[in-house]
Parts: C-alpha cells; structure tokens; sequence
C-alpha cells in the first residue's frame, strides 16, 4: 500500500504548501458516483490499494442510498479486519486557556472578554492528573491555548510532570499535545520530553474561508499552519494528528483535503497521519455560528466511512462533542479512539473552578457528559474491547514502523492481546462489580477468538499475573 505520488498540480515538497482549492474542486465537481463505481472503489480499499483522489471523489458524491448504505457497511467491516473490536480510550486535559488568535468560532478567541482566562499551576495540573487517574485513565491529550505562554518549554514541562505522577496503581503511559504549531527547534524540544501524538488540526482547508474565520494572532496565517507538521516531521516527531472542524466549509472539500494532507504527508515522509480527527462546530460562548456548512448526522456517518475506507490504518477520533446517541451510531463505521469523562473547563477533574454553569472557561459545548465508567460499560455492553493501551509508541511502533505494521494488518494481533491486558487492569483496580462480571466474559470472549492469531496461554498466565498484582505488562 506505498504511495504512489499523483501528478498534483503542487508538487509535494517538505514545507511548500499543497493545497490547490481549484484542483479539489474540480476533482469534486467532475468525479460522477453510481452504485458500480462505489462498488469498484470499495473493492480497492478492501485489496490495500491505495484510493486516489478520484476514488474517494466517487464515495464522497454518492447520494442514493444503496451506495451510502454500501459504504457504510463496507467501512465497519473493514474497520473489524483491521482493527477487530477494539476501541482506545483517552482523556483531554486542558492547561490553559490563554490565546492570542481570535478564531470567530471559538471560546478562547482573544476577543472574548467574557472568558475567565486560567492556566493551571504545577499543582493545579498534578491534581488534576491524579483525580484522572484515580478514574483509571491512562491516555492523555493535553490541550493548551495558542499563546506565547505556552512555549515549547512550557509544554515540555507540563508533559514530564504528567509522566512522573502516580496515583495507586494508576499512571498515564501516553501523553499526546494539542497545541500551537511550533517551529523546528520548537517541536524539537516537545520531542524531548517524551510525548506520543502531536496534534494540529487546519479546522477548514478552505484558504477563503480560513482566513474568514481566523483574524488575528499567528494562526491567521493559512499556509504556517499548513505546513506546521512537516516541520514536526523534519524534527522527528514521527506521530502525527490531522484534523479539520466541519462546519466551517463544505464537508467534501474538507474530507478530500485531508486525504490530500495524507498524501503530501507519505509522499514527503513516506509516513501518513497516526490520527484523523473530525470534530463538528458546536455552540461556544458568544460565538454566533453561520449554519450555511453545519453537517448534519447524516452527512457525518457518511465521512466518517468515507475516511475509514480511504485511509484504513489510521487511527480515528471521535470526540465528546457528539452526543451519546450520535457516537453509538457512528463509532461502527471506522472509529478508532474516542475520549470518556470527558471535561475541559480548566482544572475541573479536580473539582475546582466550577463556581457555576457558565461556559466561562471552555472552549465549546460538550454533549456527551458519561464518566469514564459508564462509557467503558456501554462499549462492553455492545460488544467493544475498551482499550487504554499504549504498548506501540513504548515498543517504537511509531511513525513509518507503526505504517509497516498496520497497513498489512498485523497490528491487530498485538494490539488486541495488549487491550485485554489492560482491560484486566481496569477491571481489577477501577470497575464496579457488574462492569467487572461483563468485563472478565469480554476478556474470555476475546481469548477464544484470538487464537487463531498468538498462543493465549502466555497472555493468559499475564492476566493472571495482573490479577495478582503485577501491572503494565504488554507485548
């Protein structure tokens, strides 16, 4: 599944920016969809062939429903063949809300005067990271405003703090970064520090709509921005996010543009995004949103298969911004990852700073407001491998050897024997007495059906090791 690089009117170089509006529109406009043509691509996605531009232009302009349904389901099953079961948890942790861009869409603008701005002490984020852990979290994101505070320094630091907290048994092995895009020497200094994920998402590709929504601070420059994770790449990071915030301009363009970004990426790197995320607009404070893109739940299952078939070894987000409802829907159709117990007004796992109601320190709304508990209970309920595994990026499995590992599929055989364990873990030191009986025939479940795959006796003597006592144990 090697990229072979398309005759793009851009050529794809580190650091030069690569997004022809024109180009992508045409590719939109002029790519017709039937059921056969949707047919012939899926099958292509199914035979590890990379999908070209036009493929995905196919999927992305089917309407009727027999090929919307196609693509659905075709998504969820491939999702299984790579994947199995399993769905990776994580936790946003939010340190600051300082910000000196003044993105209309958004809580943190700097022109919101309304907004309570804080940034957590070194205290303040060990508390928070405790009572996360004490919750049974081992997957962070942190999130940091983008402002000049916030210095690669800053956030170096912040990450070794989170790694050097223990609470019992709990730990946090994985620490990814959502933040400004840095420069080298910036994402050099990040790197250092021991982080997974760097995460920078374009919100929309759009450069007439970008620089609508986005006056002022250096986020307003489009092509910076762009590029930002061709430098984390020219640093080492070799663990990347994407992203774009649907609803700022039409839903195709978007999806077809972040296609375009993995391309660039492998076509430079030979190493595509980790993480694909697809956050919708949401209700902010003072911010008055034009519905003119707002996608619809539809629309929104509808990419969401698009992508799993178009990029299939990449990891997918689905965040707390979807309510409960949509994320049961559309978690079958290809996502990877989602976030439980979720909070992000600043400081609030600690119980702190929650004087009222107010979205005084957030960043947007939340709509699905489930503690980490009850999310884990409904994924075993319907059948899913809660997971808090973070054994690839410890073994290296990151960047281009986490590509060759996952394209083929193989992944799958460490990544659910290392969900198992974890889940052992989980249920051990955190779950009530009836997620821990629906836990432990998940975990014989699992076991039986991963025996075409590995010897499950060893990983069976691990969970008994777990069971007493013994934790972080991963293949």
């Amino acid at each position: 599944m090697k990229f072979n690089p398309q005759q793009y009117r851009i050529k794809d170089e580190p650091g030069v920016p690569f997004i022809d509006p024109v180009e992508i529109q045409e590719i939109i406009d002029g790519t017709e969809s039937s059921v056969e043509k949707v047919s012939t691509v899926i099958a292509r996605s199914f035979a590890k062939e990379r999908l070209s531009m036009q493929d995905v232009a196919v999927l992305i302009n089917a309407r009727d429903s027999v090929s919307k349904q196609l693509i659905r389901d075709s998504a969820k099953e491939l999702k299984k063949r790579i994947y199995g079961n399993r769905i990776v948890l994580f936790a946003p942790l939010y340190v600051g809300n300082l910000c000196s861009n003044n993105c209309s869409y958004c809580g943190f603008r700097a022109s919101n005067t309304d907004a309570v701005r804080k940034t957590l002490t070194e205290s303040e984020l060990i508390e928070n990271v405790k009572a996360l852990e004490e919750n049974g979290q081992k997957r962070l994101i942190l999130v940091f405003g983008e402002h000049r505070n916030y210095s690669p320094e800053f956030i170096a630091n912040a990450v070794k703090t989170v790694y050097g907290v223990k609470s019992g048994n709990g730990e946090i092995r994985r620490v990814n970064i959502n933040a400004a895009p840095l420069d080298e020497e910036g994402f050099r200094v990040v790197k250092e520090a021991g982080i997974g994920t760097y995460q920078v998402f374009q919100e929309t590709y759009n450069k007439s709509s970008y620089e609508k929504f986005h006056t002022a601070g250096k986020k307003a420059d489009f092509n910076y921005r762009l590029v930002s994770l061709d430098r984390a790449m020219v640093a080492g990071i070799d663990d990347v996010g994407i992203g774009a915030l649907f609803g700022l301009y039409d839903w195709r363009f978007e999806v077809l543009s972040l296609i375009r970004h993995v391309n660039h990426l492998e076509a430079c790197f030979n190493i595509g995004p980790h993480t694909i995320s697809f956050p919708r607009l949401q209700k902010a404070l003072e911010v008055k949103m034009d519905t003119k893109y707002l996608v619809d739940d539809d629309d929104f299952q509808q990419l969401v298969a698009i992508l799993r078939l178009a990029v299939p070894y990449t990891g997918m987000i689905l965040t707390a911004r979807e309510s409960e409802k949509v994320r049961k829907e559309v978690l079958q159709y290809g996502c990877s990852q989602i976030d439980a117990g979720t909070k992000i007004e600043i400081g609030a796992y600690a119980g702190k700073f929650r004087e009222n109601q107010e979205l005084n320190r957030e960043q947007f709304y939340i709509n699905d407001n489930r503690s980490l508990g009850d999310v884990v209970r409904e994924l075993i309920d319907d059948g899913y491998l809660p997971s808090f595994c973070t054994a690839c990026y410890r073994k290296g499995r990151t960047g281009e050897h986490f590509m060759e590992f996952s394209v083929p599929g193989f992944i799958k055989r460490f990544c659910t024997a290392n969900a198992i364990l974890t889940l052992a873990e989980y249920i051990c030191d955190y779950a009530d007495e009836k997620t821990a009986e629906k836990g432990w025939k998940l975990v014989e479940k699992n076991l039986e059906e991963l025996k075409d795959f590995r010897d499950t006796d060893e990983l069976k003597s691990r969970i008994e090791k777990i069971k007493s006592g013994q934790r972080d144990l991963y293949y």
